[in-house]
């Protein structure tokens, strides 16, 4: 029964396919961004606005960067853990990547790498928007595979489970249930994911404010899944160091995505503004011109009655060939 109302632990963290032996953590990644890069290509091509090509090439910089903007994020966050070791920094594939660096760099680095494809960067942002809460979804299960980042005790039917080492080492009885934090999480960045996909498809936003929205439900999941979490971290005030990180995206979300929604206002009352001035203008150009018509067409009316009437009289002469004249005499029809 205990197995039937928990989430198992894994075998192992590696999954083998044939002769090899491929760390899952860096798998789940992997899996992650190609789902990210075709979503994104596929928005892309739809819009008209590039190519999968733009999108691959772009990526390769993205994730490049997104991953060390990660590592170096987590190393700087945790150095307790790595002040003794400092070459386990480098070890990645043992898991340990901070997504807010890992945003950061890869945002920055992804519109540098689309302007250089003189690709337009607002749309692409915009394309990308939901294809990232996808990668984190997937990437998730990552740490399912590591047995790390679980949250408290509870006996709630889908706890999850741990190696009996791991429990003893958190101070828990053998047995104890987690929280499994990578699962809200990942079913929390899936459903944001559709949620982006569903508002770009009925209310499509000025590009690029869904990524905004994005940063916004991110935020807002990471920072309740964070106070869930149970390994060693910075505290600041009460709460973890990331919960606060998490409140600096949501408020500078929220005032980017109020900001750019009032200059977008202002942006369609001036274009509208300049639309009726713009047809006023034809309006006014074409009773002009129609009243400068009639004029010309009085203008010209006038001219010929006064050229008819100064044509002056033919005399009278013999008859030319053809020519008729009027005559009160009656006619002979014999």
């Amino acid at each position: 029964m205990s197995l039937l109302a928990s989430i198992p632990r894994p075998s192992s963290g590696t999954i083998d396919i044939g002769p090899l032996s491929l760390p899952a953590y860096g798998l789940m990644i992997a899996l992650g961004v190609v789902a990210a890069v075709w979503l994104t290509g596929r928005r892309l091509e739809a819009r008209g606005a590039g190519t999968r090509d733009d999108v691959s090439s772009m990526a390769v910089w993205a994730v490049l960067a997104g991953v060390i903007g990660s590592r170096l994020y987590h190393v700087a966050t945790e150095w307790s853990s790595f002040q003794d070791r400092p070459l386990d920094a480098l070890k990645i594939w043992q898991g340990g990547l901070g997504i807010p660096g890992g945003l950061l760099a890869g945002i920055v680095v992804g519109i540098w790498a689309t302007k250089r494809r003189g690709v337009d960067w607002r749309v692409m942002v915009t394309c990308a928007a939901p294809a990232i809460p996808l990668a984190q979804s997937i990437g998730r299960w990552g740490n399912w595979f590591n047995q790390e980042l679980y949250g408290k005790a509870t006996t709630l039917p889908w706890g999850l489970e741990i190696s009996p080492g791991r429990v003893a080492a958190a101070g828990y009885p053998p047995g104890t249930l987690f929280h499994p934090t990578f699962l809200y999480e990942s079913l929390w960045n899936l459903a944001l994911c559709g949620f982006l996909l569903l508002l770009d498809k009925r209310r499509p936003m000025r590009p690029p404010r869904l990524m905004g929205v994005y940063l916004l439900g991110y935020g807002i999941g990471r920072f309740w899944v964070e106070g869930l979490r149970i390994d060693a971290t910075s505290h600041v005030g009460g709460l973890r160091w990331n919960q606060w990180v998490a409140l600096a995206v949501i408020v500078g979300s929220v005032v980017y995505l109020v900001v750019s929604g009032r200059s977008a206002g202002h942006d369609s009352e001036a274009a509208d503004e300049h639309g009726d001035a713009i047809a006023e203008e034809h309006d006014s150009e074409a009773a002009d011109d129609s009243e400068t018509a009639d004029v010309t067409e009085v203008a010209d009316e006038a001219e010929v009655a006064a050229e008819v009437a100064d044509a002056p009289v033919p005399e009278s002469g013999p008859l030319g060939e053809g020519e008729y004249v009027p005559t009160d005499e009656p006619v002979d029809e014999r």
